[in-house]
C-alpha cells in the first residue's frame, strides 16, 4: 500500500465483532486490541516480547508491550490511521499463530516443550 493511501479505519462495533470471531481471546479497550499472554518465568516472558517484537518489526507495524515476571501485554493500533485498521488484525493473528504454536501436538519430529517437567515450562497455553 502507498504511503499516501488511507487506510480503512475500523469502528468500534466492528472491532468487536471481529474479536469475536477471529481473535477471541483480544479484547478491544481505550483505543487498542489487546491481548495477555501468561508465561512461567522472566525466560519465557522475554522470548514472548522477542518473537513479537520480531514479527511486529518484519510487518512494519509497531505495538506497545507492557511485561512482568509471568506475562506479557501486547497491545496494537495503527499509529498512523489513529486506530484499528486490517494491519492490527493480521498482525494480531500471527502473533497468536506463533506464540501458541505447540510443535508436539502437530505429530511430527518436533517435540515442544516437555509438559510433565516445570523446569522447561514455557507459555501457559489457554
Amino acid at each position: 500500500m502507498s504511503e499516501t493511501a488511507k487506510e480503512r479505519v475500523y469502528s468500534e462495533p466492528e472491532i468487536t465483532e471481529r474479536l469475536q470471531k477471529e481473535l477471541p481471546k483480544w479484547t478491544y479497550e481505550k483505543g487498542w486490541i489487546r491481548r495477555k499472554y501468561k508465561t512461567h518465568s522472566w525466560k519465557s516472558t522475554l522470548m514472548v516480547i522477542n518473537t513479537v517484537g520480531h514479527l511486529a518489526e518484519a510487518a512494519w507495524h509497531h505495538p506497545d508491550i507492557t511485561a512482568s515476571y509471568a506475562w506479557v501485554e501486547v497491545r496494537l493500533m495503527n499509529h498512523a490511521a489513529r486506530g484499528i485498521t486490517d494491519k492490527d488484525f493480521e498482525l494480531a493473528k500471527k502473533i497468536e499463530e506463533i506464540v501458541h504454536w505447540q510443535p508436539g501436538n502437530e505429530g511430527g519430529a518436533l517435540e515442544g516443550t516437555p509438559q510433565t517437567d516445570q523446569r522447561f515450562a514455557y507459555i501457559k497455553y489457554d
